[in-house]
């Protein structure tokens, strides 16, 4: 898929996400005060700030560079595996037209696994955030590339009013320096670039000494030695999907990437 291609996709689900969202339901802030006071809070830094190595092992059915990765995921089935592969918490992309999931999955992930639960969408309006704290969210994907320092700051705060956490995605110098002017906590480098797909690790390595607080490594990990090499840039956490996903026995590949 050629740059312009995929910056227009992006365009695309940015405007599915906009076209959509008059046509949720209202908000329920009562909705996530009680799920929020039903799960532990701040799980998720607690979790990944563990020594050793955590993987945020991710659960999506597909995705616009991959296609179909799972038809019909068995969620609970997948977040139990994870959860028995030692998966310090799990990740459910849930943005419905172009990766095919839904914020159903997210209190399904959490009560098969136990584990904190990271929503993945593309976060443009509060009320999102309220409807992610109500489905089960622990934690709600940012992205920087998205929103200005302003809003991150922002959206910040209304998820810290349930305890919930927000983990802020960058590619790049310009969108890190956002997240940190956002008072961003925890700051993923997705070494995926989202115009040309191209993966590079060292996108990781070359973010990583201006990152304050918790850092997570996203996208292209597939081996233990991928793992290592991150570990030793700095990170805390390591987000890995597609390549778990595509494995029969998820516990035991988590395991193989821990280096078990």
């Amino acid at each position: 898929m050629t740059g312009a291609a995929m910056s227009d996709i992006l365009q695309q689900i940015v405007a599915a996400t906009r076209a959509r969202l008059p046509h949720e339901p209202p908000p329920d802030r009562d909705a996530a005060t009680r799920a929020a006071s039903a799960r532990p809070a701040h799980a998720l830094p607690s979790a990944i700030a563990r020594e050793g190595i955590n993987i945020i092992a991710e659960i999506k059915a597909a995705s616009p560079s991959a296609g179909t990765i799972v038809e019909n995921p068995d969620v609970e089935r997948i977040a139990s595996d994870y959860a028995r592969g030692g998966a310090a918490a799990i990740s459910v992309v849930t943005e419905p037209d172009f990766f095919r999931g839904s914020r159903d999955w997210l209190a399904r992930a959490a009560g098969a696994s136990g584990l904190p639960v990271l929503m993945k969408d593309f976060i443009v309006d509060d009320s999102q955030l309220i409807r992610g704290v109500a489905a089960g969210a622990s934690a709600i994907l940012l992205l920087a590339s998205l929103l200005d320092a302003a809003t991150i700051r922002r959206f910040i705060a209304v998820l810290d009013d349930f305890t919930c956490d927000a983990l802020v995605e960058v590619h790049d110098d310009d969108e890190l320096q956002r997240a940190l002017d956002g008072g961003a906590r925890i700051v993923g480098v997705n070494n995926r670039n989202l115009r040309d797909f191209h993966v590079d690790l060292a996108t990781s390595e070359r973010l990583a000494p201006r990152i304050r607080g918790l850092k997570v490594a996203e996208s292209g990990i597939a081996s233990h030695a991928d793992v290592t090499r991150l570990r030793a840039a700095g990170f805390n956490a390591f987000l890995v999907g597609e390549s778990l996903l595509r494995q029969n026995d998820k516990a035991a590949a988590l395991r193989r990437l821990v280096g078990e």
